[in-house]
Protein backbone atom coordinates (compact mmCIF):
# COMPACT_ATOMS: atom_id res chain seq x y z
CA UNK A 1 0.00 0.00 0.00
CA UNK A 2 2.89 2.41 0.67
CA UNK A 3 4.45 1.62 -2.47
CA UNK A 4 1.20 2.49 -4.47
CA UNK A 5 1.03 5.99 -2.54
CA UNK A 6 4.73 6.70 -3.47
CA UNK A 7 3.85 5.72 -6.95
CA UNK A 8 1.36 7.94 -7.25
CA UNK A 9 3.04 10.49 -5.39
CA UNK A 10 5.61 10.21 -8.30
CA UNK A 11 3.24 10.46 -11.10
CA UNK A 12 1.91 13.30 -9.84
CA UNK A 13 5.00 15.36 -9.35
CA UNK A 14 5.92 14.32 -13.25
CA UNK A 15 2.24 15.76 -13.98
CA UNK A 16 3.00 19.15 -12.15
CA UNK A 17 5.72 19.59 -14.31
CA UNK A 18 3.99 18.95 -18.03
CA UNK A 19 2.06 22.38 -17.67
CA UNK A 20 2.16 26.27 -15.84
CA UNK A 21 -0.40 25.23 -13.31
CA UNK A 22 -3.34 28.40 -13.18
CA UNK A 23 -1.85 29.96 -16.22
CA UNK A 24 -3.91 33.44 -16.77
CA UNK A 25 -2.54 35.07 -19.82
CA UNK A 26 -2.04 38.72 -19.59
CA UNK A 27 -3.94 41.48 -21.74
CA UNK A 28 -0.84 42.07 -23.89
CA UNK A 29 -0.74 37.93 -24.40
CA UNK A 30 -3.87 37.67 -25.28
CA UNK A 31 -3.51 41.01 -27.73
CA UNK A 32 -0.29 38.97 -28.87
CA UNK A 33 -2.61 35.99 -29.96
CA UNK A 34 -5.29 37.94 -32.22
CA UNK A 35 -2.19 39.98 -33.75
CA UNK A 36 -0.46 36.24 -34.47
CA UNK A 37 -4.19 34.94 -35.82
CA UNK A 38 -4.53 37.93 -37.79
CA UNK A 39 -0.67 37.15 -39.60
CA UNK A 40 -1.48 34.43 -41.10
CA UNK A 41 1.81 33.77 -42.71
CA UNK A 42 5.51 33.29 -41.10
CA UNK A 43 9.10 32.57 -41.81
CA UNK A 44 10.59 29.36 -40.63
CA UNK A 45 14.67 29.06 -40.39
CA UNK A 46 16.54 25.99 -40.31
CA UNK A 47 20.15 26.79 -39.69
CA UNK A 48 23.07 25.82 -37.57
CA UNK A 49 26.51 23.95 -38.14
CA UNK A 50 24.79 20.24 -39.45
CA UNK A 51 24.24 23.16 -42.94
CA UNK A 52 28.36 22.85 -43.39
CA UNK A 53 27.44 18.75 -44.55
CA UNK A 54 24.31 19.49 -46.65
CA UNK A 55 22.61 16.16 -45.67
CA UNK A 56 19.46 18.24 -43.54
CA UNK A 57 19.32 19.29 -39.62
CA UNK A 58 19.44 15.04 -38.45
CA UNK A 59 22.75 14.39 -40.23
CA UNK A 60 24.36 13.80 -36.55
CA UNK A 61 21.82 10.93 -35.88
CA UNK A 62 20.87 9.65 -39.11
CA UNK A 63 25.01 9.31 -40.09
CA UNK A 64 25.56 8.23 -36.20
CA UNK A 65 28.37 11.25 -36.23
CA UNK A 66 30.04 10.80 -33.09
CA UNK A 67 30.00 13.92 -30.60
CA UNK A 68 33.82 14.66 -31.04
CA UNK A 69 33.62 14.23 -34.55
CA UNK A 70 30.35 16.80 -34.29
CA UNK A 71 32.27 19.11 -32.76
CA UNK A 72 34.96 19.66 -35.63
CA UNK A 73 32.24 21.57 -37.41
CA UNK A 74 31.79 24.77 -35.74
CA UNK A 75 35.31 25.13 -37.05
CA UNK A 76 34.38 24.96 -40.70
CA UNK A 77 31.08 27.20 -40.20
CA UNK A 78 32.26 30.84 -41.36
CA UNK A 79 29.07 32.46 -42.95
CA UNK A 80 30.41 35.54 -44.17
CA UNK A 81 27.91 35.96 -47.08
CA UNK A 82 24.67 36.53 -44.31
CA UNK A 83 22.86 39.40 -44.37
CA UNK A 84 20.11 39.90 -42.11
CA UNK A 85 18.62 42.73 -43.43
CA UNK A 86 18.27 41.05 -46.64
CA UNK A 87 16.97 37.86 -44.95
CA UNK A 88 14.33 40.26 -42.92
CA UNK A 89 13.37 42.12 -46.41
CA UNK A 90 12.98 39.30 -48.10
CA UNK A 91 10.26 37.85 -45.53
CA UNK A 92 8.63 41.35 -45.89
CA UNK A 93 8.26 40.97 -49.57
CA UNK A 94 6.81 37.41 -49.35
CA UNK A 95 3.97 38.63 -47.32
CA UNK A 96 5.48 37.35 -44.05
CA UNK A 97 4.50 38.67 -41.16
CA UNK A 98 7.25 37.07 -38.09
CA UNK A 99 10.32 34.99 -38.35
CA UNK A 100 11.14 32.19 -36.22
CA UNK A 101 14.61 31.28 -36.60
CA UNK A 102 16.21 27.77 -34.54
CA UNK A 103 18.30 29.23 -31.58
CA UNK A 104 18.98 25.71 -30.93
CA UNK A 105 18.43 22.68 -32.37
CA UNK A 106 18.53 19.03 -31.48
CA UNK A 107 22.78 19.04 -31.79
CA UNK A 108 22.96 21.52 -29.20
CA UNK A 109 25.05 23.76 -31.11
CA UNK A 110 23.69 27.48 -29.61
CA UNK A 111 23.26 30.03 -32.90
CA UNK A 112 23.64 32.91 -30.32
CA UNK A 113 26.32 34.37 -27.55
CA UNK A 114 25.27 32.12 -24.64
CA UNK A 115 27.58 32.24 -21.33
CA UNK A 116 26.24 29.02 -19.96
CA UNK A 117 27.98 26.92 -22.98
CA UNK A 118 30.84 27.35 -24.83
CA UNK A 119 29.39 25.50 -27.97
CA UNK A 120 28.20 28.61 -29.60
CA UNK A 121 28.31 30.55 -32.57
CA UNK A 122 30.36 33.20 -31.23
CA UNK A 123 32.76 31.38 -29.20
CA UNK A 124 33.32 27.93 -31.51
CA UNK A 125 33.33 29.22 -34.93
CA UNK A 126 35.38 31.25 -36.89
CA UNK A 127 32.59 34.35 -37.74
CA UNK A 128 32.63 34.81 -33.81
CA UNK A 129 28.88 36.86 -34.09
CA UNK A 130 25.92 36.51 -33.07
CA UNK A 131 23.12 36.02 -35.92
CA UNK A 132 20.43 36.54 -33.66
CA UNK A 133 21.26 39.47 -32.68
CA UNK A 134 22.01 41.13 -35.97
CA UNK A 135 18.47 39.57 -36.98
CA UNK A 136 16.38 41.04 -34.33
CA UNK A 137 18.34 44.29 -35.13
CA UNK A 138 16.70 43.60 -39.08
CA UNK A 139 13.53 42.60 -37.85
CA UNK A 140 13.36 45.18 -35.26
CA UNK A 141 14.03 47.96 -38.26
CA UNK A 142 11.58 46.54 -40.96
CA UNK A 143 8.12 46.19 -38.47
CA UNK A 144 8.69 42.09 -38.72
CA UNK A 145 8.25 39.79 -35.02
CA UNK A 146 10.86 37.49 -34.13
CA UNK A 147 10.01 34.58 -32.52
CA UNK A 148 12.80 31.49 -31.64
CA UNK A 149 12.98 27.86 -32.36
CA UNK A 150 14.40 26.23 -28.86
CA UNK A 151 15.11 22.86 -28.95
CA UNK A 152 14.19 20.50 -25.98
CA UNK A 153 16.34 17.63 -26.97
CA UNK A 154 20.58 17.69 -26.98
CA UNK A 155 22.45 14.80 -28.56
CA UNK A 156 25.90 16.32 -27.52
CA UNK A 157 25.27 17.36 -23.51
CA UNK A 158 26.21 14.49 -21.04
CA UNK A 159 22.92 16.29 -18.85
CA UNK A 160 20.30 15.33 -21.65
CA UNK A 161 20.13 11.96 -19.24
CA UNK A 162 18.43 9.57 -19.37
CA UNK A 163 18.71 9.28 -23.11
CA UNK A 164 15.53 9.69 -25.46
CA UNK A 165 14.72 7.66 -28.16
CA UNK A 166 17.04 9.34 -30.93
CA UNK A 167 20.67 9.45 -31.87
CA UNK A 168 21.05 5.67 -29.85
CA UNK A 169 23.76 5.20 -32.33
CA UNK A 170 26.22 8.25 -31.44
CA UNK A 171 28.80 7.62 -29.62
CA UNK A 172 30.64 9.93 -26.80
CA UNK A 173 28.36 11.13 -24.42
CA UNK A 174 28.48 10.54 -20.24
CA UNK A 175 25.57 9.84 -18.18
CA UNK A 176 24.74 13.53 -16.44
CA UNK A 177 22.37 14.60 -14.14
CA UNK A 178 18.87 16.08 -15.70
CA UNK A 179 18.20 18.33 -13.19
CA UNK A 180 21.17 20.37 -14.47
CA UNK A 181 20.04 20.19 -17.78
CA UNK A 182 16.82 21.91 -16.54
CA UNK A 183 18.66 24.80 -15.47
CA UNK A 184 20.68 25.23 -18.45
CA UNK A 185 17.66 25.42 -20.45
CA UNK A 186 16.21 27.82 -18.40
CA UNK A 187 19.23 29.82 -18.47
CA UNK A 188 19.71 29.96 -22.02
CA UNK A 189 16.06 30.71 -22.12
CA UNK A 190 16.38 33.41 -19.87
CA UNK A 191 19.18 34.98 -22.50
CA UNK A 192 17.25 34.55 -25.26
CA UNK A 193 14.16 36.75 -23.58
CA UNK A 194 16.58 39.48 -22.06
CA UNK A 195 19.44 39.84 -24.54
CA UNK A 196 17.19 40.39 -27.62
CA UNK A 197 14.56 42.80 -27.19
CA UNK A 198 10.45 41.95 -27.62
CA UNK A 199 10.01 38.67 -28.76
CA UNK A 200 6.83 37.48 -30.11
CA UNK A 201 7.43 33.60 -29.08
CA UNK A 202 9.09 31.03 -28.10
CA UNK A 203 8.83 27.61 -30.46
CA UNK A 204 9.54 24.16 -28.33
CA UNK A 205 10.52 21.34 -30.24
CA UNK A 206 11.50 17.74 -28.61
CA UNK A 207 9.21 16.64 -26.30
CA UNK A 208 8.25 13.75 -28.19
CA UNK A 209 11.60 12.55 -27.63
CA UNK A 210 11.04 11.34 -23.79
CA UNK A 211 7.17 11.78 -23.90
CA UNK A 212 7.04 10.59 -19.89
CA UNK A 213 10.16 12.93 -18.66
CA UNK A 214 9.25 15.79 -16.20
CA UNK A 215 10.14 18.64 -18.55
CA UNK A 216 9.74 21.72 -15.98
CA UNK A 217 6.98 23.20 -18.03
CA UNK A 218 5.72 24.12 -14.77
CA UNK A 219 8.62 26.39 -14.19
CA UNK A 220 9.72 26.70 -17.85
CA UNK A 221 6.48 28.51 -19.18
CA UNK A 222 6.33 30.46 -16.15
CA UNK A 223 9.90 31.69 -16.46
CA UNK A 224 9.20 32.47 -19.93
CA UNK A 225 5.76 34.07 -19.56
CA UNK A 226 7.50 36.32 -16.53
CA UNK A 227 10.32 37.59 -18.74
CA UNK A 228 7.88 38.53 -21.45
CA UNK A 229 4.66 38.36 -20.61
CA UNK A 230 3.16 39.08 -24.49
CA UNK A 231 5.65 35.98 -25.91
CA UNK A 232 3.42 33.56 -27.07
CA UNK A 233 4.87 30.09 -26.15
CA UNK A 234 3.99 27.15 -28.67
CA UNK A 235 5.33 23.38 -28.36
CA UNK A 236 5.59 20.80 -31.11
CA UNK A 237 4.72 17.81 -28.85
CA UNK A 238 2.04 16.51 -31.45
CA UNK A 239 0.10 16.42 -28.49
CA UNK A 240 -3.27 18.35 -26.85
CA UNK A 241 -2.07 21.45 -25.63
CA UNK A 242 -0.67 22.03 -22.17
CA UNK A 243 -1.53 24.84 -19.90
CA UNK A 244 0.66 27.77 -19.94
CA UNK A 245 0.48 27.32 -23.95
CA UNK A 246 -0.43 29.88 -26.28
CA UNK A 247 -0.51 28.98 -29.70
CA UNK A 248 -1.29 25.10 -31.17
CA UNK A 249 1.19 23.45 -34.20
CA UNK A 250 0.89 21.42 -36.41
CA UNK A 251 4.13 19.68 -38.64
CA UNK A 252 3.42 19.17 -42.27
CA UNK A 253 -0.26 19.12 -41.77
CA UNK A 254 -3.44 20.95 -41.91
CA UNK A 255 -5.09 20.60 -38.91
CA UNK A 256 -7.21 17.43 -38.47
CA UNK A 257 -5.80 16.07 -41.36
CA UNK A 258 -3.47 13.37 -40.14
CA UNK A 259 -1.49 12.57 -43.68
CA UNK A 260 1.43 12.53 -40.90
CA UNK A 261 1.75 9.22 -38.93
CA UNK A 262 2.87 11.57 -35.74
CA UNK A 263 -0.35 14.23 -36.88
CA UNK A 264 -2.28 15.53 -33.46
CA UNK A 265 -5.90 13.53 -33.04
CA UNK A 266 -8.73 15.52 -34.05
CA UNK A 267 -10.02 15.16 -30.88
CA UNK A 268 -6.89 17.38 -29.43
CA UNK A 269 -7.08 20.10 -31.75
CA UNK A 270 -7.72 22.79 -28.98
CA UNK A 271 -9.60 26.79 -29.48
CA UNK A 272 -5.92 28.33 -29.43
CA UNK A 273 -4.19 30.25 -32.65
CA UNK A 274 -3.43 27.49 -34.29
CA UNK A 275 0.24 27.39 -37.27
CA UNK A 276 1.23 24.71 -39.83
CA UNK A 277 4.82 24.69 -40.47
CA UNK A 278 6.20 23.00 -43.67
CA UNK A 279 9.16 23.03 -46.12
CA UNK A 280 9.71 24.30 -49.63
CA UNK A 281 11.23 21.15 -50.68
CA UNK A 282 11.19 18.06 -48.54
CA UNK A 283 13.91 18.87 -45.86
CA UNK A 284 14.13 21.52 -43.09
CA UNK A 285 18.10 21.57 -42.85
CA UNK A 286 19.92 22.76 -46.08
CA UNK A 287 20.11 19.59 -48.24
CA UNK A 288 22.43 19.38 -51.46
CA UNK A 289 20.53 16.68 -52.81
CA UNK A 290 16.61 17.74 -52.03
CA UNK A 291 15.32 18.54 -55.59
CA UNK A 292 11.63 18.10 -53.90
CA UNK A 293 10.96 21.92 -54.38
CA UNK A 294 7.37 22.59 -54.10
CA UNK A 295 5.39 24.36 -57.02
CA UNK A 296 4.02 28.08 -56.90
CA UNK A 297 0.99 26.36 -57.05
CA UNK A 298 1.56 24.45 -54.24
CA UNK A 299 3.19 26.46 -52.25
CA UNK A 300 0.50 29.29 -53.13
CA UNK A 301 -2.10 26.86 -52.57
CA UNK A 302 -0.69 25.51 -48.77
CA UNK A 303 -0.78 28.88 -47.67
CA UNK A 304 -4.79 29.26 -48.71
CA UNK A 305 -5.83 25.70 -47.32
CA UNK A 306 -3.77 26.70 -43.81
CA UNK A 307 -5.89 29.99 -43.38
CA UNK A 308 -9.15 27.95 -44.70
CA UNK A 309 -8.33 25.55 -41.66
CA UNK A 310 -7.99 28.45 -39.44
CA UNK A 311 -3.84 28.46 -38.97
CA UNK A 312 -1.11 30.20 -40.14
CA UNK A 313 1.58 28.79 -42.83
CA UNK A 314 5.14 29.29 -41.13
CA UNK A 315 7.11 28.47 -44.44
CA UNK A 316 10.49 26.87 -43.88
CA UNK A 317 13.99 28.00 -45.57
CA UNK A 318 17.38 26.21 -44.97
CA UNK A 319 19.89 28.47 -45.79
CA UNK A 320 23.63 27.24 -46.61
CA UNK A 321 26.85 27.42 -44.70
CA UNK A 322 27.84 30.79 -46.06
CA UNK A 323 25.04 32.27 -44.83
CA UNK A 324 22.71 32.46 -48.27
CA UNK A 325 19.54 31.25 -48.99
CA UNK A 326 18.82 28.91 -52.17
CA UNK A 327 18.11 30.99 -55.42
CA UNK A 328 15.33 29.18 -56.10
CA UNK A 329 13.45 29.51 -52.20
CA UNK A 330 13.99 33.23 -53.06
CA UNK A 331 12.16 32.75 -55.98
CA UNK A 332 9.06 31.22 -54.40
CA UNK A 333 8.66 33.58 -51.61
CA UNK A 334 9.02 36.35 -54.24
CA UNK A 335 6.26 34.58 -56.16
CA UNK A 336 3.85 34.24 -52.74
CA UNK A 337 4.49 37.69 -52.01
CA UNK A 338 3.38 38.66 -55.75
CA UNK A 339 -0.27 36.73 -55.28
CA UNK A 340 -0.30 38.33 -52.05
CA UNK A 341 0.02 42.12 -52.94
CA UNK A 342 -3.22 41.08 -54.95
CA UNK A 343 -5.39 38.51 -53.03
CA UNK A 344 -4.10 39.15 -49.34
CA UNK A 345 -7.69 40.93 -48.15
CA UNK A 346 -8.45 37.41 -48.34
CA UNK A 347 -6.26 35.62 -46.15
CA UNK A 348 -4.74 38.22 -43.60
CA UNK A 349 -7.05 39.30 -40.86
CA UNK A 350 -9.14 36.27 -42.21
CA UNK A 351 -10.72 33.36 -39.50
CA UNK A 352 -11.98 29.98 -41.13
CA UNK A 353 -15.45 30.44 -43.32
CA UNK A 354 -18.64 29.15 -42.59
CA UNK A 355 -17.92 26.76 -45.20
CA UNK A 356 -16.16 23.79 -44.17
CA UNK A 357 -13.16 22.80 -46.24
CA UNK A 358 -12.99 19.95 -48.89
CA UNK A 359 -10.29 18.99 -51.10
CA UNK A 360 -11.75 21.27 -53.52
CA UNK A 361 -12.45 24.64 -51.89
CA UNK A 362 -11.77 26.41 -48.45
CA UNK A 363 -13.49 29.66 -47.29
CA UNK A 364 -11.82 32.50 -45.28
CA UNK A 365 -14.27 34.98 -43.58
CA UNK A 366 -14.18 39.03 -42.20
CA UNK A 367 -17.78 39.80 -40.16
CA UNK A 368 -20.10 39.22 -42.81
CA UNK A 369 -17.93 38.89 -45.82
CA UNK A 370 -17.17 35.18 -46.63
CA UNK A 371 -14.21 34.30 -49.14
CA UNK A 372 -14.76 31.14 -50.59
CA UNK A 373 -11.41 29.78 -52.63
CA UNK A 374 -11.94 27.83 -55.17
CA UNK A 375 -9.26 25.50 -56.34
CA UNK A 376 -9.86 23.42 -58.80
CA UNK A 377 -9.38 24.61 -61.86
CA UNK A 378 -11.45 21.95 -64.00
CA UNK A 379 -14.65 22.30 -62.53
CA UNK A 380 -17.05 25.43 -63.05
CA UNK A 381 -20.06 24.53 -60.54
CA UNK A 382 -19.78 24.90 -57.10
CA UNK A 383 -22.30 22.50 -54.93
CA UNK A 384 -22.13 23.74 -50.84
CA UNK A 385 -24.28 21.45 -49.02
CA UNK A 386 -26.30 22.77 -46.09
CA UNK A 387 -25.87 26.48 -46.44
CA UNK A 388 -28.20 28.39 -45.04
CA UNK A 389 -26.78 32.10 -44.24
CA UNK A 390 -28.71 34.95 -45.49
CA UNK A 391 -26.75 36.07 -48.98
CA UNK A 392 -26.64 39.93 -50.04
CA UNK A 393 -24.71 39.56 -52.94
CA UNK A 394 -21.88 37.09 -54.55
CA UNK A 395 -19.70 38.19 -56.82
CA UNK A 396 -16.15 37.55 -58.23
CA UNK A 397 -13.49 39.18 -55.76
CA UNK A 398 -11.97 42.03 -57.08
CA UNK A 399 -14.82 42.50 -59.44
CA UNK A 400 -18.02 44.08 -59.76
CA UNK A 401 -18.93 40.59 -61.80
CA UNK A 402 -22.30 38.91 -60.05
CA UNK A 403 -22.28 35.21 -60.15
CA UNK A 404 -25.42 33.25 -61.03
CA UNK A 405 -26.38 31.23 -57.89
CA UNK A 406 -29.14 28.96 -56.38
CA UNK A 407 -30.07 28.22 -53.15
CA UNK A 408 -32.22 26.15 -51.54
CA UNK A 409 -32.94 23.51 -48.78
CA UNK A 410 -29.89 21.27 -50.45
CA UNK A 411 -27.91 24.33 -50.22
CA UNK A 412 -26.05 26.47 -52.53
CA UNK A 413 -24.83 26.20 -55.80
CA UNK A 414 -23.07 28.28 -57.95
CA UNK A 415 -21.94 28.61 -61.58
CA UNK A 416 -18.46 30.13 -62.12
CA UNK A 417 -17.59 31.48 -66.18
CA UNK A 418 -15.18 29.03 -67.48
CA UNK A 419 -13.18 32.15 -68.39
CA UNK A 420 -12.39 33.33 -65.34
CA UNK A 421 -11.51 30.33 -63.59
CA UNK A 422 -7.66 30.29 -62.27
CA UNK A 423 -5.53 27.87 -62.35
CA UNK A 424 -4.42 28.06 -58.85
CA UNK A 425 -7.59 30.11 -56.76
CA UNK A 426 -10.66 31.38 -58.21
CA UNK A 427 -11.81 33.43 -55.15
CA UNK A 428 -15.63 34.15 -54.55
CA UNK A 429 -16.91 36.96 -52.18
CA UNK A 430 -19.94 36.23 -50.73
CA UNK A 431 -21.99 39.00 -48.61
CA UNK A 432 -24.39 37.80 -45.90
CA UNK A 433 -27.15 40.13 -44.77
Amino acid sequence: MKKTLLLILFALIGLNGLSQEDYAPTTSNLEARVWFEDAKFGLFIHWGVYSILGDGEWVMQNQNISVDNYEKLPAFFNPIEYNADAWVKMAKNAGMKYITITSRHHDGFSMFDSQVTDYTIVKSTPYKKDILKELATACKKEGIKLFFYYSLLDWNRDDYFPRGRTAKGVKGRSEGEWSSYIKFMKAQLTELLTNYGEIGGIWFDGHWDKKTANWHYDEIYKLVHDLQPQCLIGNNHHEATKMGEDFQMFEKDLPGKATQNFASKAEDIGQLPKEVCETINGSWGFNLQDNKHKSRKELIQYLINAAGYGSNLLLNVGPMPNGKIQSNHVKSLEEIGSWLKVYGETIYGTRAGTISPTEDMVSTQKGKTLYLHWLNKNKDIIFIPGFNEKISSIKLYGSNQKLTFKKDDYGLTLKIPESVLDPIDTIIEITLK
